[in-house]
């Protein structure tokens, strides 16, 4: 965390010398009070005369320190909030920008609601951690130390006092904190439960309410919040102790303060302003105790916020740059030469076995089988999203783990299933698939995308916006928003994964059309579970159970694959639209 302090060293510098300043004037304070009543009042030195003008001057000359020690802490605590909030700022920064190098299996361990509690609350208490330890710490110091050594001065005696206390109170202290410690690391571990429920919920709504689950899912979340509140009270309810704890220790020094001082003024060695300063300073140094309490459980709740953050910061993404970043001239071809895979932490459960494909530039692929049988683990491996357990992939003849990562996705458009959209216009959405686009590529790929005519019926247009995740428009709409986006990138290999899933076959068979005829020359990867969306690719992939089974035409699977024959003619039978495809 160091090394995002070192960038603004001088607010971190100025922000403990003005808390010096500020601390300097509340500890010259009650050596003018201790003056006002010796002499103002008592007037020791004046045969028992007060001097009015004495307590006037001393007085004033008070209120003006309390002023100057204002501006000292004012001065601090901007420094230290520029110090803090800037760290803040470029560490959260940082921490977004390694989630976005992260791989999948990274992403997919940490989990989405623990990844948002790290960018928010976590670095939210380490922002608390810096300003305390610029600020707090040198104040709690200076008052301990400053208020000892000026105690000291009034008198040695009152040095017992301190020396049979001030045991008590750090041993109390140590006990405390090394309770605490181990909990704060569990209470993130609650938050992340909790923000991880919400987050679910949130994004599911539409399944919790289509099943009439509100009332559990409430309760999920109620208990989740429940063990955080839990957490939160058992820290809470711990240092609730120290407080009463502190106000005796602190009562009985400044008892203990009154005695010995009342001794030492009737043999003549103090004066009574004397004892008044030094309950001042007893209550000074006392308060810097329970401060550097509070200090020590922001640095414990801080240390464990740290810990998780640098977590994200030291992941080193398991899908690395390659070095090659040049032109290739085949353009559009994907091979893969013995390839298995097997998902990270799946416990050796292999999804794909010994693959052997090479799909040419240019060609269209379907690619067909049964749910599971590991269709989309195949196109996840083109533009490393994973890494191929054995084997090579090879894109335009290079190994996929030799291309620059940016190099190798910008050969690679692809359309899901389940549509990514985000809170803006249809025109900005589109444009993700290539921010530099002119109006007229954008209107011309959402019309390749069969998506101009309802977007154009919008009283905005493509200005229209899209509510989150695009729960303003249907699922139909979606997919094609996001094949325009797929489209606008014109990319070397087009990958659509079942995303043409809620098209009716009428409008499916238009955009197939379109594609035939303005994309002859980029290569098609097309995952569909239903014949008729694949029926004209050039050959079709049949994958059974992680391993391709057949890789024809679909008038040669028809006559020699049974497994497609079996998919055909459930389809046939169940209506689904494959004689009206034909």
């Amino acid at each position: 965390m160091l090394k995002y302090v070192k960038k603004y060293w001088f607010y971190a510098l100025l922000a403990p010398l003005f808390m010096v300043g500020e601390v300097v004037m509340d500890l010259i304070q009650p050596q003018l009070m201790s003056i006002i009543i010796d002499e103002g009042v008592l007037g020791l030195s004046n045969q028992g005369v007060g001097n009015l003008n004495l307590v006037i001057g001393t007085g004033i000359k008070m209120i003006g320190l309390v002023i100057l020690g204002g501006i000292f802490g004012i001065l601090s605590g901007v420094f230290a909030n520029l110090c803090s909030q800037n760290f803040g700022n470029d560490i959260r920064k940082d921490c977004f920008k390694r989630i976005m190098s992260l791989s999948f299996e990274q992403t997919d361990q940490f989990s989405t609601g623990s990844l948002v509690t790290r960018v928010t609350n976590d670095i939210t208490q380490v922002q608390n951690l810096v300003a305390q330890c610029i600020r707090g710490f040198v104040r709690t110091i200076m008052l301990f130390g400053g208020g000892i050594i000026c105690m000291l001065s009034l008198d040695l005696s009152f040095g017992e006092v301190i020396l049979c206390t001030l045991p008590i109170v750090m041993l109390s202290v140590i006990f405390f904190i090394a309770k605490a410690n181990p909990i704060f690391k569990v209470l993130q571990k609650k938050l992340d439960t909790m923000n991880s429920v919400m987050q679910e919920n949130v994004s599911g709504l539409r399944v919790v309410k289509a099943y009439v689950r509100e009332d559990y899912e409430k309760e999920r979340f109620g208990k989740a919040n429940n063990e955080l509140v839990g957490t939160q009270l058992s820290v809470l309810k711990l240092f609730s102790y120290m407080t009463p704890l502190m106000n005796i220790v602190l009562n009985i020094s400044v008892v203990a303060i009154i005695w010995v001082g009342s001794i030492r003024v009737q043999e003549g060695s103090i004066s009574p302003g004397s004892i008044m300063a030094a309950i001042t300073y007893v209550s000074q140094i006392f308060h810097s105790i329970l401060m550097m309490v509070n200090i020590f459980q922001t640095i414990s709740r801080g240390n464990a916020s740290a810990s998780r953050l640098n977590e994200v910061l030291n992941s080193t993404p398991t899908i690395r740059d390659g070095e090659f970043d040049g032109h290739t001239q085949v353009k559009g071809k994907v091979e893969f030469q013995n390839v298995s895979f097997a998902y990270p932490n799946s416990r050796g459960e292999t999804i794909l076995k010994n693959i052997n494909l090479t799909i040419h530039p240019g060609e269209t692929i379907g690619i067909l089988g049964a749910t599971g049988s590991g269709k989309s683990s195949l196109v996840n491996l083109i533009p490393r999203f994973y890494d191929a357990t054995e084997g090579h992939v090879l894109i335009d003849d290079v190994n996929v783990k030799d291309y620059k990562l940016s190099t190798l996705r910008n050969k690679v458009a692809i359309a899901l299933q389940k549509s990514e959209l985000f809170s803006t216009t249809i025109k900005e959405n589109i444009a993700w698939g290539n921010e530099k686009a002119t109006e007229e590529e954008i209107k011309k790929a959402a019309d390749m995308a069969q998506a101009s005519d309802f977007i154009e019926s919008k009283e905005d247009g493509y200005d229209t916006m899209v509510a989150e995740k695009g729960m303003s428009l249907s699922g139909g709409q979606k997919q094609r928003i996001a094949i325009s986006r797929a489209l606008l990138r014109q990319a070397e290999i087009l990958i659509l994964d079942d995303s043409t899933s809620a098209l009716d076959l009428k409008t499916e068979a238009k955009l197939y059309e379109a594609f035939g005829r303005a994309y002859q020359d980029m290569t098609k990867v097309i995952i569909a579970q239903r014949i008729a969306s694949v029926k004209d690719a050039d050959r079709i992939v049949v994958i059974d159970e992680g391993q391709i089974t057949h890789y024809d035409t679909h008038e040669n699977l028809l006559a020699n694959s049974e497994i497609y024959q079996d998919i055909y003619n459930s389809q046939l039978k169940s209506g689904g639209g494959i004689n009206e495809a034909v």
